[in-house]
């Protein structure tokens, strides 16, 4: 069994790296033999040991999927609505979106806000507390809200990878209704957002309580109309906006999916700042 873990293992790092080898083609299929070879031979024991993984740690499931959708083949029929997707990955809005839902998404009572409230550029990110890539991407938020003193910044919750993300995401609303200057927050969602693995209820109570809050007010709050009427609006506009997976952006008139780094965001920002678009 040892000795199924370790090859399992092995094969486990090669899924990780298929999306980076995407460019090698025969790489892609060396690698690709390889886990069907060995998958076929040792069915029951890699079965138990995905089982076990997947259990302990479920944020990995929406993360197989977004790679999935993204290089899944595009048929004939979808090719209009493909070209509108390409459109948007690439920082545009066709649909008009962001102008027919412009005062939710940037002016909402319902939403956080960093950095500088009357910034000239404003940056919105959905966000799920479980997603590995939002934890990867938190740095390109901090560092743009550090480094450009004109950049307003706007958080929403999208809990969307299980129970433990939309409890994590009721008690983060708490934490806003709580702390309406956003530095409480601000330490609540980097604590939380480093702790690995998982969402929890726990955990969110956890970073609250690191960051000085007052959870017997959390806990009353978590339950509130607000709470709710947040968190119905934030995947309302991310609908609205084609966001399907985390971490998602709106810059100015763009919308921006996934994780593309803080380059990426800062040429979107430069560009609606050049324009003029908030």
């Amino acid at each position: 069994m040892k000795v199924h873990a370790l090859a399992f293992g092995a094969v486990a790092a090669a899924l990780l790296l298929v999306p980076a080898l995407a460019k090698a083609q025969s790489a892609h299929e060396d690698v690709d033999a390889a886990i069907k070879s060995y998958l076929a031979t040792h069915p029951d024991e890699d079965g138990e040991i995905v089982k076990g993984y997947l259990l302990k740690h479920p944020e990995a499931v929406g993360e197989i999927l977004a790679e999935m959708f993204k290089h899944r083949p595009v048929k004939a029929g979808v090719a209009a609505a493909a070209a509108a997707g390409s459109a948007a990955q690439a920082g545009t809005d066709p649909s008009g979106a962001v102008a027919s839902n412009e005062a939710a998404l940037f002016s909402s009572p319902h939403q956080v806000t960093l950095g500088n409230p009357r910034g000239d550029v404003t940056l919105v990110e959905f966000f799920d507390y479980s997603c590995g890539y939002c934890k990867r991407a938190l740095p390109d938020m901090l560092s743009l809200m550090h480094s450009d003193p004109k950049l307003k910044i706007v958080l929403k919750e999208l809990p969307i990878l299980g129970p433990g993300s939309a409890e994590a995401a009721r008690i983060a609303v708490a934490v806003r209704m709580q702390d309406p200057d956003g530095q409480k927050y601000l330490a609540f969602h980097q604590a939380l957002l480093g702790v690995a693995g998982p969402a929890s209820k726990e955990k969110a109570l956890a970073a609250a309580k690191e960051a000085g809050l007052d959870l017997a007010r959390i806990e009353q709050d978590a339950a509130s109309e607000e709470v709710a009427a947040t968190l119905s609006e934030d995947s309302k506009l991310a609908t609205a906006m084609g966001i399907h997976g985390t971490p998602g952006y709106v810059i100015g008139d763009s919308v921006i999916f996934g994780a593309v780094g803080v380059a990426a965001l800062k040429e979107r920002i430069d560009a609606a700042r050049s324009h003029g678009v908030n």
